[in-house]
């Protein structure tokens, strides 16, 4: 993607100091985006912002803090949080997000059923969130299949992306941090559909623990490769 065509340069990383979140911001800012660590411990986001700013070296524009100021100073968040958290750190950075795209990668895990489909009254996690957050702020859905084990590594992850959102402009947006991570993403629709990409998670875990694996991920085909989201 050429830096001259984008538009999002600063992503806050909402629960950065996880494995999905730290994955995710080493390859974001392998790629040249300045990457805000947020965190509930300040000093936790800022450990592991110096982690990948190591392994990146002068490549790297990564920083720590706690949710709310990354959450201020981004262009777009994303949010890796575990479910238990989802609502209580959505509702702790409610006003940050007015105006801006939040991408959730959160799944409705319930344990200990975590290999079963057990979704929110609301949907999903991504239809929750906009019901908290109100119209003011943009919701997509992504990473929700891609386990991390790979993320770290400079390897190709054989698994697709498929994308939800509010609004086709979200989606697109959603879609160039796909790219930017080495992922091929999908529009797969409004955010309605998150209910289903949400639940695909339950499925791939079950797969995991029944065939001895830890990534198992989907591949869509039958479908030419796009050079990028629609216009």
């Amino acid at each position: 993607m050429d830096d001259k065509e984008r538009l999002i340069m600063t992503i806050a990383i909402l629960g950065g100091t996880g494995k999905e979140g730290k994955g995710l911001a080493y390859r974001w800012a392998k790629n040249g985006y300045r990457v805000l660590i947020g965190s509930r411990t300040p000093e936790k986001a800022r450990a592991v912002a110096h982690e990948l700013g190591a392994l990146l070296k002068e490549r790297a524009c990564i920083e720590g803090g706690d949710n709310l100021m990354v959450a201020k100073n981004a262009d777009i968040v994303v949010l890796t949080v575990p479910y238990a958290a989802h609502r209580p750190t959505l509702e702790s950075v409610r006003e940050a997000l007015q105006g801006k795209i939040l991408v959730d990668v959160t799944v409705p895990l319930v344990p200990p059923r975590v290999s079963t489909v057990q979704m929110p009254p609301a949907g999903s996690a991504a239809q929750e969130a906009r019901q908290l957050l109100g119209e003011g702020v943009e919701v997509t859905i992504a990473f929700q299949n891609i386990s991390h084990e790979h993320l770290l590594e400079d390897e190709d992850v054989e698994c697709d992306v498929l994308v939800c959102g509010s609004s086709k402009p979200a989606r697109n947006e959603t879609l160039k941090l796909v790219a930017a991570a080495g992922l091929t993403g999908w529009d797969a629709g409004p955010l309605e559909n998150a209910v289903v990409v949400e639940g695909l998670t339950s499925v791939l875990i079950g797969i995991n623990k029944k065939y001895g694996s830890t990534h198992a991920g989907i591949r869509l085909t039958g479908i030419p490769i796009q050079e990028g989201p629609d216009d």
